[in-house]
C-alpha cells in the first residue's frame, strides 16, 4: 500500500543512517529510488545526506520553493520511492506536494526529520506531516544527562544552553546534545562543560 511515512526523532536518533539504510535496501533489489534534502542543510555540503557514523550520499538538493510534485513528475518512471531527508525544513506546501506523490502517481514517500526545534516548537514542515501522513514512527534516542527517552534537543553556543534565537540554526554534535524534558529545563553544566569545551 502507497503512504506518506514520516519518521522522526531527536537529533542522534539515527535518522540519516535510516534513509541511507532504505535506500540501499531498495536498489539491492534493483529498484530506483530518488534521495532528496532541503538545500538549507549544508553541513557537508549542499544535496549531501551525511550521518554522523560517517557514511553519506549525494541526494537532489530542494530549494525552499520548488515544487517537489513537478520534479518527480519528470523523473518517476520506475521510481520505486521517494526518501526525503531533513523533512522538518520543506514548506508546508511542499508536504502538500509530497501527498500528490503518494496519491496520484502512487509511489510511496518516506520522510525523515525532526519533530521540533530545540525550543520544543513544531517546525512548519513536521507540523504539516503530524497532519496528515499516512504513517508516524517515532526513532528513538537517550538523553545525554541520564539515560531516559529524548524527546527533542538541546542547542549549546558558547557552552551555554539557548533557548532562544532563529528557529534554524545548522549544527551537529558542536551545537546540539538530544535531551529528555527534565534535561532541556535543567541541564547538567558540568557535563554540558565536558562536552563543548573542545
Amino acid at each position: 500500500m502507497t503512504q506518506l511515512f514520516f519518521e522522526y526523532g531527536a537529533m542522534g536518533s539515527g535518522k540519516s543512517i535510516e534513509i541511507l539504510k532504505v535506500a540501499h535496501n531498495y536498489e539491492s533489489q534493483g529498484k530506483k529510488v530518488l534521495l532528496m534534502t532541503p538545500d538549507v542543510d549544508d553541513r557537508s555540503g549542499v544535496g549531501v545526506i551525511y550521518s554522523r557514523i560517517g557514511l553519506k550520499r549525494k541526494a537532489a538538493a530542494i530549494a525552499k520553493d520548488e515544487n517537489i510534485y513537478q520534479k518527480v513528475l519528470k523523473n518517476h518512471e520506475n521510481l520505486a520511492a521517494v526518501l526525503i531527508d531533513e523533512a522538518q525544513f520543506l514548506q508546508p506546501e511542499q508536504v502538500d506536494q509530497l501527498a500528490r506523490i503518494v496519491d496520484e502517481l502512487n509511489i510511496p514517500v518516506m520522510t525523515f526529520g525532526l519533530r521540533q526545534d530545540a525550543f520544543n516548537q513544531l517546525f512548519p514542515g513536521s507540523k504539516r506531516l503530524f497532519e496528515i501522513a499516512d504513517k508516524l514512527e517515532e526513532m528513538k534516542t537517550i538523553c545525554t544527562f541520564c539515560g531516559k527517552k529524548a524527546i527533542t534537543q538541546l542547542r549549546v553556543v558558547d557552552g551555554k544552553p539557548q533557548y532562544t534565537g532563529d528557529q534554524v540554526f545548522i549544527g551537529g554534535n558542536e551545537s546540539y546534545v538530544p535531551v529528555c524534558r527534565k534535561h532541556w529545563y535543567h541541564p547538567d553544566m558540568k557535563r554540558i562543560e565536558q562536552l563543548f569545551s573542545n
